[in-house]
């Protein structure tokens, strides 16, 4: 009782901190797209002139951004150096975007819906985001593309949950991507995120949906609500890199990512 007494008052002091603070939203709003835009015509420039450099610009945007956000990233390992590679991690809200993007110059794989999203697809479209179809029907052409672009040493991202969740578990991965690793040889480095505190207070099962975007909740009433709330620490755990060869199908090293990432989600409940 003392525990539930304890959470509800936490609860309470996080929600009214959040009301007070309404004004931080709109301010880091602002800040966030006259970011975009001053950095908008330099990418532009760079796709036309050099598509080969074309990462540089939405790296410095994303470790711009996660300041202007509040996101305090806390990093444990480090990402490979490796070329041909695919990162592997759990998806809990848009913030990963920002928070991985800001530690990996790489390109994102995204289900096709995202591409026709209002500003956000349009900006997915200038880090050059890779679009796929979930259905399994477009399995094999998908795979032939992550291969392509691994083969072109291309650094990749992937959530294989196929959707967002709330962090307190990792959701099942969808194992057909893992076959384009596994054809070309490329690293696989699993990485698991989990955001763990509120302006210094420990996230509980009270704070997730404050963090968390998943199921039907609308995008921006909950994008507004989480800006408003101050600092978000991140924790990011970069297991360690390996090669596909050791493992005898996609299922097997989708399982032993899975494994991985959530031994790390679970480490700090």
């Amino acid at each position: 009782m003392t525990h539930l007494f304890y959470s509800i008052t936490k609860h309470r002091r996080i929600l009214n901190k959040r009301i007070g603070l309404q004004w931080l939203s709109l301010f880091r709003l602002f800040k966030y797209f006259s970011l975009t835009i001053l950095l908008l015509p330099f990418q532009v420039i760079i796709l036309l002139l050099c598509p080969a450099k074309a990462l540089i610009i939405p790296f410095f945007h994303h470790k711009l951004a996660s300041l202007i956000l509040g996101l305090e990233i806390i990093v444990e390992g480090k990402p490979t150096k490796a070329k041909k590679t695919l990162f592997i991690a759990n998806h809990i809200s848009y913030f990963d975007i920002i928070v991985i993007g800001s530690l990996i110059p790489g390109r994102f794989i995204a289900k096709s819906e995202l591409s026709k999203w209002p500003i956000f697809g349009f900006l997915s479209k200038l880090a050059k985001t890779i679009f796929i179809h979930r259905l399994s029907n477009h399995a094999l052409k998908q795979i032939s593309v992550i291969q392509e672009r691994l083969n072109e040493l291309d650094r990749l991202i992937l959530f294989p949950e196929g959707t967002s969740s709330d962090g307190s578990r990792v959701l099942p991965f969808k194992s057909s991507l893992f076959e384009a690793p596994r054809n070309v040889g490329a690293t696989v480095q699993p990485i698991t995120i989990r955001y763990t505190e509120v302006n210094g207070m420990p996230v509980d099962r009270w704070q997730k949906p404050l963090l968390a975007w998943y199921g039907d909740m609308d995008l921006f009433p909950h994008l507004w609500k989480a800006l408003s709330l101050g600092t978000i620490k991140v924790e990011i755990i970069f297991h360690e890199p390996f090669n596909t060869s050791n493992f005898k199908d996609r299922k097997e090293l989708a399982e032993y990512c899975h494994k991985k990432i959530e031994m790390g989600a679970i480490s700090c409940v």
